[in-house]
């Protein structure tokens, strides 16, 4: 029985992405998450018609919607964690320098420049919008439990970088929000774990900017 339920939620899943638009959106989140209207720009869709493929793409397990924590009238689609690998969706992208923003660079900007580093082989930078005094401690020792080093990290300005690497990515609502950045920067919404201060919320950081890495990069398993 889980077998034949199995196969009907992989049919589901593939006649869902059998759809050009469907397809296009799934894409579209493969390296960013978006909201709807971001979303509707991106691919000139009406708002209703844009509901019906999210409604589509969520009955079948394939997206997931949350409530930005920054602006919380916002809401951000994701893809589900694991769930794309094995059906050969998303584009081909090679791995680039890479600069990570968040609000307090002090942790998950912090912890996705390390990994970034660690899982590609690229250089890559951290910077905030309000940048806190120092890294917190808790991402600090997440990253020691990673197996990564963010002793010698200091919390920066975007005016400290320099020139802008290839690739840009917002791993935090408010900082996405607060510098409605150009489409071509990506967006992550992590959730912040300084807010819940727990070494368990900073973990699941690194396991969640490690898997979208591992997408993004290509260095994923099929499932």
């Amino acid at each position: 029985m889980s077998m034949t339920l199995g196969l009907d939620l992989r049919a589901a899943r593939h006649a869902a992405l059998g759809d050009s638009m469907r397809l296009a959106i799934v894409d579209e989140l493969f390296t960013s998450d978006r909201a709807p209207i971001e979303l509707r720009r991106r691919l000139g869709l009406e708002s209703n018609l844009l509901a019906h493929h999210l409604d589509v793409l969520e009955r079948v397990g394939l997206v997931e919607r949350s409530r930005s924590s920054g602006d919380g009238r916002r809401r951000y689609v994701h893809l589900r964690s694991g769930v794309i690998d094995s059906l050969g969706a998303g584009p081909d992208l090679a791995p680039a320098p890479a600069l990570f923003v968040c609000t307090a660079n002090s942790a998950r900007s912090q912890l996705a420049a390390a990994l970034w580093c660690d899982l590609t082989g690229e250089p890559a930078l951290s910077a905030g919008t309000h940048p806190a005094a120092r890294v917190h401690p808790g991402a600090a020792a997440a990253a020691r439990r990673a197996g990564l080093d963010l002793r010698s990290a200091v919390p920066r300005t975007l005016a400290d970088i320099g020139p802008t690497p290839p690739l840009v990515v917002t791993v935090c609502d408010r900082a996405h929000e607060e510098l409605s950045p150009p489409v071509e920067w990506w967006h992550w919404s992590v959730p912040d774990p300084v807010e819940a201060d727990r070494p368990e919320a900073f973990d699941a950081v690194v396991a969640d900017l490690t898997s979208r890495i591992e997408r993004v990069a290509g260095l994923a398993e099929a499932a």
